[in-house]
């Protein structure tokens, strides 16, 4: 096998195991649903394939992943109104977490905070555009809450996840390094690089 091939089966069997993972976490999702909204993916369990994605291979495959995550879970396990809030609360969460990503502001924690929070939020809007109400907009504070309890049970797990890829080199990150709960510039420089990862 070609080492170009090599890389596309290597890149095809991550994306593969990723959106399972997805996948999964979007089905348990649906079994114990916090509110009786249609919209679901509240918890947001689902992000953590996603912030892995992201933050070890960039923006193209956790997007990639994203959309196939809800595409597949609406027609499996839901609707198209549950498709629409899905694409609504993922694409607010996406955004932000790229963009925190990027500028290296916050923590893995922080981030998955952050995604979590306009996740729900994004869903909610779309939700009172639906029904043509404000009153729906009453949800705000505890799916605010839910999104900050399981964002940052999220950055968590994934911040592990992220470390034991490294240490098995089960995976092999391109974009960017994590180290601990920090996101660092994916460039690596030459001199003093063993000293700066062991």
């Amino acid at each position: 096998m070609t080492k170009d091939g090599g890389e596309k089966t290597g890149k095809m069997t991550r994306n593969g195991l990723l959106l399972a993972t997805a996948l999964v976490l979007s089905y348990i999702e649906t079994l114990i649903p916090f509110f009786s909204l249609e919209f679901r993916d509240e918890a947001g369990s689902s992000n953590l394939a996603v912030l892995l994605a992201l933050l070890l291979y960039g923006w193209r495959e956790a997007l990639l992943i994203n959309v196939l995550r809800i595409v597949l879970t609406g027609f499996l396990f839901g609707n198209l109104f549950s498709i629409l809030f899905s694409l609504a609360g993922a694409a607010a969460s996406f955004v932000v977490m790229m963009l925190l990503v990027k500028r290296k502001i916050f923590g893995i924690a922080g981030i998955s905070i952050a995604g979590g929070v306009s996740h729900n939020i994004g869903q909610l809007f779309v939700a009172a555009f639906v029904v043509k109400t404000s009153g729906i907009l009453y949800y705000a504070a505890p799916l605010i809450i839910a999104g900050t309890v399981t964002g940052f049970l999220i950055g968590i797990v994934t911040a592990g996840s992220c470390a034991l890829f490294k240490k098995r080199r089960w995976i092999r990150a391109k974009r960017v390094r994590v180290e601990g709960n920090r996101v660092a510039n994916g460039r690596k420089r030459k001199k003093g690089l063993q000293g700066v990862e062991k």
